[in-house]
């Protein structure tokens, strides 16, 4: 397997994400930011944090597919979200909860940002990532 991820010790150990990821593969993918888009290009779960969080999650989990990649081989991913407040947490994780299973979602470093707005008005979540295969 190309990529090692730890929360080495000394540093606060998040469920959802890990503090390193060690990737020794020599073919890099990278996602463009998904969002909570339909194939048909509408947008899904309009105002819902949660259901926005778990579509975004499937486009990557899409995207990652179409290049021979899975969650398993994500060293990166950087989280957009709109208007963001720590009292959005727990709608983000039970977004992420409801697809986990579904897509094998292994917790990779992770960064997330608030924004003031995305490209297009109701959109509430950009997820991008990058991953490393052999």
């Amino acid at each position: 397997m190309p990529v090692t991820l730890m929360n080495p010790e000394g540093m606060m150990k998040p469920d959802v994400y890990r503090q390193v990821a060690v990737a020794t593969g020599s073919r890099q993918v990278h996602i463009a930011g998904q969002v909570a888009y339909d194939a048909e290009g509408q947008l899904v779960a309009r105002g819902d944090l949660a259901g926005q969080v778990a579509q975004a999650y499937r486009n990557v989990a899409i995207a990652l597919a179409a290049a021979g990649a899975t969650f398993n081989d994500v060293v990166r991913l950087t989280i957009y979200v709109v208007d963001w407040k720590h009292e959005r947490m727990p709608d983000f994780l039970a977004g992420i909860e409801q697809v986990s299973k579904e897509l094998n979602i292994v917790p990779a470093p992770a960064s997330l940002i608030g924004v003031a707005a995305l490209f297009e008005p109701g959109v509430l979540v950009e997820i991008e990532a990058t991953a490393v295969v052999d």
